[in-house]
């Protein structure tokens, strides 16, 4: 019995021992990845807050920071990645639907950017080939306007949960630059 006991406590120890390590190694790598972040050394800091997820996972903060670092890197879909995991763990954090907000446009202007060189580059090659590539700008045009359509509903959620944040009005120029993007590209 006193053995079983001995054991047991053992184990206890040996688990709360690599718990506090464990805590104690996560907490350095998200200062360092903070200290990147402070330097613009997004990829860097990326790389820290993903070794600190392999070791805790159940962090909210450090899905927001891997968003906003990502979203620093215009690596938008890493972004949105991390925040959608952050907000299943912390919902009521509204920053997290600012920033999914910012990467989904983010995401959105690069895409729409890249299919509009596309089809500029497709000019001068046959009329089929042409048409081709149209269709394809078309439905990343789709995918755009769904992005965007995602990007004002986090945005509008993150204003209706934090009414008096000081950059209400820059929300609000994101969101009213989107409609407009919706409304201009749906019609084409």
């Amino acid at each position: 019995m006193k053995k079983a006991l001995l054991i047991v406590s053992i184990l206890f120890i040996a688990v709360i021992t690599t718990a506090c390590i464990n805590n104690i190694a996560v907490q350095e790598l998200n200062n360092k990845a903070s200290e990147y972040m402070q330097k613009g050394d997004y990829e860097s800091a990326m790389n820290r807050l993903q070794a600190s997820l392999d070791l805790d996972n159940t962090m909210y903060q450090t899905y927001y920071n891997l968003g906003v670092a990502a979203i620093g890197a215009n690596k938008y879909d890493v972004a949105i990645d991390a925040l959608e995991n952050g907000i299943k763990i912390k919902p009521d954090f509204y920053d997290f639907y600012y920033s999914l907000g910012v990467a989904q446009i983010g995401m959105a202007d690069d895409a729409y950017e890249k299919a509009e060189v596309e089809e500029t580059a497709t000019v001068d090659t046959e009329k089929e080939n042409i048409d081709i590539k149209r269709e394809v700008v078309k439905l990343d045009k789709d995918s755009v306007i769904a992005l965007k359509k995602s990007a004002i509903e986090n945005l509008q959620k993150y204003l209706q949960n934090v009414p008096d944040t000081q950059d209400r009005e820059t929300v609000e120029e994101m969101i009213k630059q989107s409609e407009e993007f919706i409304a201009e590209n749906e019609k084409k």
